[in-house]
């Protein structure tokens, strides 16, 4: 308290000396389980890599996450595994989605902070981070546009159109 009227500081402009006083905001953090995608779209690791370049067409998405029996997540085929996979014209050889998926896991927890699944994202070089159960079930993912369009929602906050 500054001179008795709980000022946190003074503002001082043209000789006025005016209280301002400090606003204590709430953090309510964004977590994963609101911005993930869902629900994920999977195969198993036994497709062909023929049947999840058609399911990531049909559903417009680009990462199809591989389950094993037990429906746990085991790998992530995604666009750039195609690329691969086009490029050493694996496609119409009957070649096993995990044979060529991504087996080095970044996964998320529903109750990541945004920033923490962004920071993971970044630090690893990925586009799709999946969003995981305790007991290894993918429950989502959250992709680079799933990060964009809550990007334009906090911005529009702040920036109206004339």
């Amino acid at each position: 308290m500054v001179d008795g009227v709980g000022c946190v500081f003074k503002f001082v402009c043209k000789g006025l000396s005016v209280p301002v006083f400090k606003r204590y905001m709430r953090y309510s953090p964004v977590l994963a389980e609101g911005l993930m995608s869902k629900p994920p779209i999977t195969a198993s690791e036994d497709a062909s890599i023929d049947d999840v370049a058609r399911i990531m067409w049909e559903n417009r998405v680009g990462c199809v996450l591989i389950v094993d029996r037990e429906n746990r997540l085991v790998g992530v085929l995604t666009e750039r595994d195609m690329l691969y996979a086009s490029a050493h014209l694996l496609f119409g050889r009957d070649v096993k989605a995990g044979s060529i998926m991504s087996k080095n896991l970044v996964t998320a927890s529903p109750q990541d902070d945004v920033l923490s699944v962004v920071e993971k994202m970044k630090d690893f070089n990925i586009r799709h981070i999946p969003v995981v159960g305790r007991d290894g079930t993918p429950l989502g993912v959250i992709s680079t546009r799933d990060i964009l369009d809550f990007g334009m929602r906090m911005l529009s906050l702040f920036i109206r159109p004339d």
